[in-house]
């Protein structure tokens, strides 16, 4: 039996139970629909974080 996984799709703004869309347009797998929700604000912070380590290293 296999576990559900959800899916951002960048296009639409919406998650995916299952990948429907373009690999180009959805972000995931995420194990939760919140999880996936929320795939931009983290992926945001990961920027973010990398930028400011890159920075220091510097």
């Amino acid at each position: 039996m296999s576990e559900t996984q959800y899916w951002y799709n960048t296009e639409t703004g919406q998650v995916e139970e299952g990948r429907h869309s373009d690999w180009s347009k959805v972000m995931g797998p995420y194990p939760t629909r919140d999880a996936a929700q929320h795939a931009l604000e983290q992926a945001r912070a990961r920027s973010a974080a990398w930028d400011a380590q890159d920075e220091a290293d510097r």
